[in-house]
């Protein structure tokens, strides 16, 4: 595998929505790459004959039915929203850059 570049690592940070200083670019691209570096080793492993692990416990999640429950109603949830249009509430952008609303 290949090394990041600065270019790619202010990518993937912009990406990630983190602010990033100039002087902070080289020691998080050195460890960002020797994370990717160890997950490349541990695609090299030979996991035949292994089970998949599911629980690292001998409990399991005990899941409730999936039943509706009791909601606000439109007028507390417009009091509540710090920005709408009614009767919408009105949320950030959060594809493209995030530019806008």
């Amino acid at each position: 595998m290949s090394g990041l570049s600065d270019d790619d690592l202010r990518r993937i940070a912009r990406l990630s929505r983190l602010a990033l200083g100039d002087d902070q670019v080289g020691p998080c691209r050195e460890r960002l790459s020797a994370v990717l570096g160890y997950v490349e080793r541990l695609h090299g492993l030979d996991l035949s004959g292994v089970e998949p692990l599911v629980h690292v416990g001998d409990q399991t999640n005990r899941l409730a039915a999936d039943e509706a429950g009791q909601t606000l109603g439109n007028d507390v949830l417009m009091r509540m929203a710090p920005e709408r249009l009614e009767p919408f509430v009105k949320v950030p952008k959060v594809i493209d850059e995030g530019a806008g609303a």
